[in-house]
């Protein structure tokens, strides 16, 4: 079409001229009946042409065998068959010169290893055609550009247009996101069902998207990635060049909902913990409920993104003016202070009986010239990032004449503002009219203090400064390769103790204190006087993970003599714990000194590469859980929000006088961390537990670590 908005393969998908349905049917309530209608019957602007060897006419419209009977140039072959057959289709659509395609047929890689076969055979042979295809297993596409109208897939209704585009993985979530939109009064841009993604998949669609000027917001349900590195890469450049906010409902948070996310789709789901680091490195706002993710990009779509987190409230009502800031606190945000200048425009303005604080009470018999003043007065405040419009419908209250008011009392003010005219019934009028006029309403005054939150958390996450994996100019790479082919030789895999780990840390310059191993109680006696300061004594066992579970750990051994007792003590503790484990030797290590427990960790995902991870230390660091993650290499900034995001960072950032941790030190063995499990693919899982944090300034000392090597395949 001449007035296509963008150039790229994918556009014979969304702006096609002509699309054949293959397997249309006459017969409602079939998959080919309702896509050929949807195509029919919602002034698509190009040709359409069903197929169909027993049929000759569909719904008045002249139907034709095979693909290769239509007369003129087909753009879109939608492909409704039998899996057993769409191989034979596939060939009839390269030899007929069809530029795209969308397979809905089941019976594909989500059925088993026969269909996973097939669904191969179905990439291969588009991929060597050059023909870019959506599905299969999947609902179609949807382009409300009204140069196009497209309705190629099975659902019930065609959307309004609007600038949210909607991706899923899943069809039949489809049909309700399309419901629930239409009861929320809101449009898509474009909706697209990609099922099984065979060959295109959701960085594909997002980087099309990020060039569509018909759409301003991103939103996803996704069960897996297909490339996280390559995800992360694509969308934060998205998020940076163009500034679309970007919204994912991910499934398989729980181990159970992962092995649901398997048998549906086939697709092989990665950890939560992985997703959740692929999500935030990547700048996407993840989201837990489908109301959720509408609830955001209601706000998206409509207003503008807020420059800080100070917000005001307007209310009718004290109760629910409580609530929204009760809320507000709760959720991070910060009631903003109001000016003199501001209260005093508001005293000309409101009853005596008003509060001019925040929040502002305009008082139960409020009309809508009262909240005409009090919106525009309050939201030109410099010291006011957003707004929150509270309504009661009260016997006095003009709630249609005030619906029309809010939009008109914002314009010009670069701030986003939502509603919350409580009810239902009473008020559905005014909420019909703010969403006419663009501006989101929520039932209750904590939705909507949840969605400028999230508004406020997704201008963070998409100002990510430093953006560079640092490169370190004081590593030892090859003798830490070196050291590992040497550990490694001959094992499949292999724990090192941490006197074998301390050598290769020691080639990343990460802090460590002094240590040496001892074979003998006399050895250990030597030691510890050779050290002259109080050690801690660990026994060094392939076979003793736990070491501290297993007794195999002394603190604070003064002297040589206390040396040889803690050395024999060790020796029946572990004994007594794990029979028959080999022993290497004791390590003595200087105690270090006084400062905060952490964890430093990585393991190696399957499917995305090392996943760093850090949280409070010590022994309870599993049953406390708090951690966060992100996948290597990392930028500095992923190095400092992971510190910075652990529930209990006022534990590192002083508390109860105790003095500010050095996080400068973390963030550097973190990054060297990361480098290491980059370039050294043997290590599986290392683990630096603890980590002694000391004082702001005085660095980090490294007190335990242990490292499972394993063959690269």
């Amino acid at each position: 079409m001449s007035d296509t908005p963008s150039v790229s393969k994918f556009d014979v998908i969304f702006y096609p001229r002509s699309v054949a349905v293959v397997g249309a049917s006459s017969r409602p309530g079939t998959v080919g009946n309702d896509i050929f209608r949807n195509l029919l019957f919602n002034e698509f602007q190009g040709s359409v042409y069903p197929v169909n060897l027993k049929s000759s006419h569909i719904m008045g419209v002249h139907c034709y065998p095979t693909l290769g009977d239509i007369p003129g140039p087909v753009d879109l072959a939608v492909l409704i068959v039998p899996a057993g057959a769409i191989l034979n289709v596939v060939d009839q659509s390269i030899a007929k010169g069809v530029k795209s395609l969308v397979v809905i047929s089941a019976g594909f890689k989500e059925i088993g290893p026969a269909g996973a076969k097939l669904e191969q055979q179905l990439r291969d042979k588009v991929q060597a055609a050059g023909i870019p295809l959506i599905g299969p297993n999947c609902l179609g596409v949807i382009n409300t550009d009204p140069v196009v109208c497209m309705n190629a897939a099975f659902g019930r209704k065609m959307p309004s247009t609007g600038n949210l585009a909607f991706l899923s993985q899943s069809g039949a979530l489809c049909t309700s996101v399309l419901d629930y939109a239409e009861e929320r009064q809101m449009g898509f841009s474009k909706f697209i069902s990609f099922g099984n993604k065979a060959d295109v998949n959701e960085v594909d669609l997002i980087k099309y998207l990020a060039d569509d000027p018909k759409t301003s917001v991103i939103a996803m349900y996704l069960e897996d990635v297909s490339n996280g590195r390559q995800f992360i890469e694509t969308v934060h450049k998205v998020t940076w060049d163009t500034r679309k906010p970007m919204l994912c409902l991910k499934s398989g948070r729980t181990p159970e909902g992962a092995k649901a996310v398997s048998s549906h789709t086939g697709s092989l789901a990665g950890s939560d913990s992985v997703y959740d680091a692929l999500l935030t490195q990547s700048g996407v706002q993840r989201v837990d409920t489908i109301a959720e993710l509408f609830d955001y990009a209601a706000l998206y779509t409509t207003q503008p993104l807020p420059r800080g987190d100070r917000v005001a409230i307007i209310t009718n009502a004290g109760g629910p003016g409580i609530m929204a800031t009760d809320a507000a606190v709760r959720f991070g945000l910060k009631l903003a202070e109001l000016s003199d200048e501001t209260k005093t425009k508001l005293k000309e303005k409101l009853p005596p009986t008003a509060s001019l604080r925040n929040p502002i009470d305009v008082i139960g018999d409020a009309r809508s010239d009262r909240y005409q003043s009090a919106v525009r007065t309050v939201l030109e405040d410099k010291n006011v990032d957003m707004g929150i419009v509270i309504l009661t419908p009260q016997s006095m209250t003009d709630i249609e004449e005030t619906a029309a008011v809010v939009p008109n009392s914002i314009k010009g003010i670069d701030k986003p503002v939502v509603c919350a005219f409580m009810g239902a019934k009473d008020v559905a009028p005014g909420v019909a009219i703010l969403r006419k006029e663009g501006v989101p309403n929520y039932h209750f005054p904590e939705d909507a203090v949840r969605a400028l939150n999230a508004a406020a958390r997704l201008v963070n996450l998409m100002e990510i400064p430093r953006r560079a994996v640092p490169k370190f100019t004081d590593l030892d790479v090859p003798r830490a390769s070196k050291l590992v082919a040497e550990l490694l030789d001959g094992h499949e895999k292999r724990y090192l103790t941490q006197s074998e780990c301390r050598p290769i840390l020691e080639c990343y310059k990460l802090p460590l204190l002094r240590s040496g191993v001892a074979k003998s109680a006399d050895e250990a006696a030597q030691l510890a006087d050779s050290f002259g300061v109080p050690v801690v004594m660990k026994v060094m066992s392939q076979d003793v993970v736990h070491k501290y579970d297993a007794g195999g750990v002394i603190l604070n051994v003064h002297g040589g003599d206390e040396a040889r007792a803690a050395y024999q003590k060790i020796l029946r503790n572990v004994e007594k714990s794990v029979p028959g484990a080999k022993i290497e030797g004791i390590l003595l290590e200087e105690m270090a000194r006084k400062g905060v427990e952490v964890i430093l960790g990585a393991s190696r995902d399957a499917r995305f590469g090392p996943l760093m991870m850090f949280g409070l230390g010590g022994t309870l660091v599993e049953v406390l859980k708090d951690v966060t993650f992100r996948l290597a290499p990392m930028w500095e900034i992923s190095a400092e929000r992971m510190v910075h995001q652990i529930r209990a960072f006022k534990v590192l950032d002083g508390f109860r006088g105790n003095p500010p941790s050095d996080i400068d030190g973390i963030v550097d063995a973190l990054l060297r961390l990361s480098a290491m499990v980059c370039n050294h693919p043997e290590i599986a899982e290392l683990d630096i537990n603890p980590l002694i944090v000391h004082a702001k300034g005085q660095g980090c000392s490294v007190a335990d670590s242990r490292v499972l090597l394993r063959q690269v395949k």
